[in-house]
């Protein structure tokens, strides 16, 4: 059983690298090279990528569902530990509740992301580049990835308190 918890946990620490480093390479090497582009041709670029990262990053949310819960029952964390309010609170509970809940919260906001805002600001591109719309659109979908980028490092964090403990 420990061979199978050690190579889970590294599986899990290897999609969690290849997703968050994948979002901070988009956010601070891709998206500010891409402003110095002609509009439509970063529009492109930046579509394509996305969708390519869009693979990657679901493929990496699955694995780290599936190895993070296999992870926390071989620490002896059961889905009726969450119903019990003294263990929520312990230092242990409260961070690993806290990092599902965040975790709950990117999975929705990337969603959101991926399937719906990124396409319509796609969308709106190609139909009417440079409108009010498409530059709402086209924010809307950068903050929203920035906000995901911020969770995702929150997310490394509470692994850290998880296994480290609380700093306080």
């Amino acid at each position: 059983m420990q061979i199978l918890y050690v190579l889970s946990v590294w599986l899990h620490i290897m999609a969690a690298i290849t997703w968050v480093g994948g979002m901070l390479f988009l956010v601070l090497v891709v998206v500010p090279w891409l402003r110095r582009a002609d509009r439509v041709v970063a529009a492109g670029l930046m579509r394509d990528a996305g969708r390519r990262f869009r693979s990657v990053g679901w493929v990496c949310f699955g694995i780290v569902l599936l190895t993070g819960s296999f992870n926390l029952w071989v620490r002896g964390v059961h889905l009726r530990n969450f119903a019990d309010a003294a263990w929520r609170a312990s230092p242990f509970g409260h961070a690993v509740t806290l990092k599902l809940s965040v975790f709950i919260v990117v999975l929705a906001l990337s969603a959101l992301h991926d399937f719906r805002i990124g396409p319509a600001a796609t969308q709106a591109q190609r139909q009417a580049p440079g409108s009010p719309e498409t530059e709402r659109l086209r924010r809307l979908a950068s903050w929203m990835g920035r906000g995901n980028t911020v969770l995702a490092l929150i997310l490394v964090a509470l692994a850290v308190v998880i296994v480290r403990g609380w700093p306080w």
